[in-house]
C-alpha cells in the first residue's frame, strides 16, 4: 500500500496505549493487555483497517489485534479508534515473518489474511503469507481449532493458497469464488481494498480454513 509518509505517524504510534511496538515484549501476555479472557482475532497485513475496525465495532466480546509494518498506513487506523473509542482492538507495528516471537502457542483464535501482496514471481514464493513458513507460525500461535479467513481478488494467489493449505493439513471449511454474490456476503466485513475492486467489477475469491488438533 502506497502511501505518502507522515511525519509524525511514528512518534504517535511510539506514546499511544492502545499501540505496540515491541511486540515481543507481549508474547503470551494477550489477555492480560485487554484485561479478559475473551478470543482473541489477529489480522496480518491490516493496511488503513476498515475491515478490522469495523469487525471490532461489530463483535465487541472478542478482542482484535490489527499487525502492520508501515507506521503511516498504521496511523490512518489509530484515527478512528481515537475518534469512537474502540476498547476491544490493539495494534501492533511488526513484521509478519516474526508472528512466533510475539504470540504464545495457542494464544491466538482466528486469523485474517485480507488482499495480500501476491508475489507472482516464483523467486518470491517465500515471501507469500500462505507459504509453508508462515503456515508455520500460525499454526503455533493459534488455537486447536487453527482457523484462517483469507480474501484475495488475484486468483493465482488463491490457487496457490488452496494447494498450500492441503499440503499442509488444513481442511476447507468455507470457500467461494465469488464472494459478493454468494450467502457468505450477508456477514462479510469489507476491506478498502475489497470496495475497490468490487467497483471495478473485479471477483473477490474468499476461504476458511481449519486444522484441528486433538
Amino acid at each position: 500500500m502506497r502511501v505518502r509518509n507522515k511525519s509524525n505517524a511514528l512518534p504517535r504510534l511510539e506514546n499511544n496505549p492502545f499501540v505496540f511496538i515491541e511486540p515481543k515484549n507481549n508474547k503470551n501476555k494477550w489477555k492480560d493487555i485487554f484485561k479478559n479472557n475473551s478470543p482473541i482475532h489477529l489480522e496480518v497485513g491490516t493496511g488503513k483497517g476498515k475491515f478490522i475496525f469495523n469487525l471490532a465495532k461489530k463483535f465487541p466480546e472478542i478482542n482484535f489485534i490489527a499487525l502492520e509494518t508501515q507506521p503511516t498506513v498504521l496511523s490512518f487506523l489509530l484515527d478512528k479508534i481515537e475518534e469512537e473509542e474502540i476498547s476491544n482492538l490493539r495494534l501492533l507495528l511488526a513484521d509478519a515473518n516474526n508472528l512466533t516471537e510475539y504470540f504464545g502457542k495457542e494464544e491466538i483464535d482466528k486469523l485474517y489474511l485480507n488482499f495480500s501482496d501476491p508475489w507472482p514471481k516464483k523467486r518470491h514464493e517465500k515471501r507469500r503469507l500462505t507459504f509453508k513458513t508462515f503456515l508455520t507460525q500460525y499454526s503455533e500461535i493459534l488455537n486447536k481449532e487453527k482457523r484462517i479467513a483469507q480474501k484475495t481478488d488475484n486468483m493465482n494467489l488463491f490457487e496457490y493458497s488452496l494447494f498450500s493449505y492441503s499440503n499442509f493439513g488444513f481442511t476447507i471449511d468455507k470457500i467461494s469464488l465469488d464472494l459478493t454474490n454468494s450467502k457468505y456476503e450477508s456477514d462479510n466485513v469489507h476491506t478498502e481494498y475489497e470496495d475497490k475492486f468490487i467497483t471495478k467489477g473485479n471477483k473477490i475469491y474468499y476461504v476458511e480454513v481449519v486444522k484441528t488438533i486433538i
